[in-house]
């Protein structure tokens, strides 16, 4: 579970998780100290998230909201671990696919297995711009990410697609005369129905026919029993999370030819051989712009 700036770090102070998936405290030195107009106090979407991947750019009050969520659903940091390996198959199929350029909104930190890496281990010259509003993480990306001709960090909203396709970093990678592969994977449970359904339209309208948008999003439909106290982790956060059922992911792609295998469980997505079942706390889907 992660939003438009989904956090995935190695770099500053955090809790860690356990092989219990149980996060234990750090006590490193300046554990509350953030740059200049980074609110600490308030837990943050991408630094919760940051918590269940083990990673160290959070603080307190995200460790507690990380730690309702844990109580609820044990394996929501092996979920988290498994979107991130989401996003790698992906992206391997989208460059299988022909595909050489990227945009990844909400894209949180630098960190192995980014699509960049991972499109650029298959084809050097793949293009990939990443997108976030998370200052703390747009601090951290434009520090960690190598000066690069093929890879670019922008700061806007997913929620203003307009601004992201104008943008002149975008316009100077991304050739919308050809294929493009739009990534929004755990972001849209951050927005409200209006501006999701806005924000594919656009992106939609501007990719060419052969591009692909790659989805994942959280649902508590895999645990009815626990899944309203897990999303309770993001009641007082800077973005609440809204949970959708597999019918309601599906209709996001309206508009595009959802590929094989459909709206599945995101460990379920083309799993590498030998991959079991997984969890159940998000979906996630593929489609291709006709």
């Amino acid at each position: 579970m992660a939003d438009q700036s989904r956090s995935v770090t190695d770099k500053g102070v955090a809790a860690v998780a356990t092989e219990d998936n149980a996060p234990t405290e750090r006590t490193d030195a300046g554990d509350e100290q953030a740059p200049p107009g980074i609110d600490v106090r308030t837990p943050s979407p991408a630094r919760i998230y940051d918590v269940f991947l083990g990673g160290k750019d959070n603080y307190a009050a995200d460790r507690a909201a990380a730690q309702i969520a844990i109580e609820a659903g044990p394996d929501i940091p092996r979920a988290a671990r498994e979107n991130r390996a989401f996003l790698g198959r992906a992206v391997r199929f989208a460059v299988e696919s022909g595909i050489r350029q990227f945009i990844d909104l909400g894209t949180g930190l630098p960190t192995q297995g980014n699509v960049h890496e991972v499109a650029q281990s298959l084809d050097a010259g793949a293009r990939v711009v990443y997108v976030d509003n998370d200052p703390i993480v747009l601090a951290h990306a434009r520090a960690l990410l190598p000066p690069s001709r093929t890879t670019t960090v922008i700061q806007a909203d997913f929620r203003d697609p307009a601004a992201i396709l104008s943008h002149p970093k975008t316009r100077s990678l991304i050739d919308f005369d050809q294929p493009v592969a739009v990534l929004m994977l755990a972001v849209l449970h951050f927005a409200a129905d209006d501006e999701i359904r806005a924000t594919i339209a656009t992106f939609r309208d501007a990719m060419p026919p052969g591009s692909l948008l790659i989805v994942s999003h959280s649902t508590t439909e895999g645990h009815p029993e626990t899944g309203d106290q897990a999303t309770g982790a993001w009641k007082n956060a800077t973005a609440r999370l809204q949970s959708r059922t597999q019918k309601e992911i599906e209709a996001l792609f309206d508009g595009f030819d959802l590929l094989d295998p459909g709206v599945v469980w995101v460990p379920q997505w083309r799993p590498d051989p030998g991959a079991d079942e997984g969890t159940r706390w998000m979906y996630a889907g593929v489609a291709r712009r006709p």
